[in-house]
Formats: C-alpha cells, structure tokens, sequence
C-alpha cells in the first residue's frame, strides 16, 4: 500500500469564500484507534505502577529502607497495592494488543516509513532543533514528520517495547527467568522499568509542546484523520 500522505488528497470546499484548502490523509484511522486507546491505557498504567511503587518506594535494600521517592497517594490510581496491580495488569494488555495492532500496520501497509527514523535523518535533526528550542529559521518541510518528530516517535515506540519487556520481567521472573537474567536480574530490572516510564512522560511532555507549537490543525488531524492546508507539498 502507498503512502496515504502521499495519495490521499482532496480539496475542501470553504463554505465562506468558495475557495478550496488541499488536505492530505495524515493519519489512517487504525493509528489514530491505537494513539488514542494507548494513550488511556499509558494514563492508567502509570498512575496505578506510581501506587505499586508507593508499597516499597526504593530501589536499594529493604532493610534499612532509604524510599526515593514518596509520591502522594491522591496522584496514584488503585488506591492500595492489590488495587493498583489489578488496574496495571487489566490495561497492560490494552497497551500491549494497541502497540502490537499500531506495529502491525505500520509494517504490513508501509505506512512506517513516514514515521520512521533512518541515517538520512540526521542531518535534519539540529536544524530542527534549533528552531525550536533557539529561534533558528524554520527549515523547509519536505514531508509529514521532520526529522526531529521522526527521532522523537521513533524513540517513543522503542521506549514502549522496552516498557513491556521489563514489565513482563518484573510480573513474571520465573516465567521470564532468561529475561529478567539479560536486564541484570529483577532488582535491576524494575529500575529501568521506572527509568522507561519516567523517559516515555518525558516524550509526552514534548509531544504535548509540539502539539501547541505546530498549531491546531495538527491535533484535529489526529482525531480526523485529515490535515487542512499542510505546510508540505503533497506528493
């Protein structure tokens, strides 16, 4: 299947002027099913994995227990551990089947290579970079996702892997024994599934700056499927 990007263009009438706004099909509605169902999903696994870690809230020996961190209860969702698990376990399979669903046909349709980050993108990276974060001039866009938003998404579905792999380690080591050995054992292995979290809500909080930076027609792309006159020429 060809790039829906690169094919799915209409022109919208403007019911005002007459004139007409090209549009392009940005996001095909099994990704934008996936976004928003992952997303609810994240919400819950986090506050309720933030009230799992509030049951023993350190990394080193239990005793004597140093906690690092006592995060409030009001910002936890389970309300006690067997709560928190029950809420963990239930949205840990909706989290996994939408990521396995979003990988799926990102491969089978070919519509990853929009998304994906490859050496050809570097370049494009500081450019990128500069304008947002140092008020350098704004490269031309060339395609749906610059370089930067390819690294960024990228990043996000290797950091969701690597969530679900030390996830199942610490659930599970002695079915998943050999997993939990190559991430260094359970101890280990629960430290960098809170290291993944707290790198998967720092995605999210760009994501959310790049959502208000590129403006309104991006976010209403994401629940249409449709973007109104993108800044790309369409191919």
């Amino acid at each position: 299947m060809e790039n829906l990007v690169a094919t799915a263009v209409l022109e919208i009438e403007s019911a005002k002027t007459g004139e007409t706004t090209p549009a392009v099909c940005e996001h095909p509605f099994v990704v934008r099913f996936c976004h928003w169902l992952n997303a609810v999903a994240l919400f819950v696994m986090v506050g309720s994995g933030l009230q799992i870690f509030r049951a023993f809230p350190s990394f080193g020996a239990k005793i004597p227990q140093k906690d690092l961190l006592n995060w409030p209860k009001s910002f936890a969702i389970g309300g006690w551990l067997g709560g928190a698990l029950q809420w963990h376990l239930t949205f840990m399979w909706i989290y996994i089947a939408t990521g396995v669903v979003y990988l799926g046909y990102q491969v089978f349709s070919g519509n990853y290579r929009q998304v994906l980050f490859v050496p050809g993108d570097v370049r494009g990276v500081w450019p990128m970079a500069r304008h947002y974060f140092f008020f350098g001039p704004k490269p031309p866009a060339r395609e749906a996702y610059n370089p930067l938003q390819k690294l960024a998404y990228t990043s996000a579905v290797v950091l969701g892997i690597l969530s679900a792999l030390t996830g199942l380690a610490i659930w599970k080591p002695v079915q998943f024994s050999w997993l939990a050995w190559l991430l260094g054992g359970f101890h280990l292995a629960r430290l960098w599934h809170f290291v993944v979290m707290w790198a998967i809500l720092g995605f999210l909080f760009g994501h959310l700056v790049m959502v208000v930076l590129h403006g309104w027609n991006n976010f209403v792309s994401m629940l249409t499927g449709w973007k109104k006159d993108p800044d790309y020429a369409p191919r």
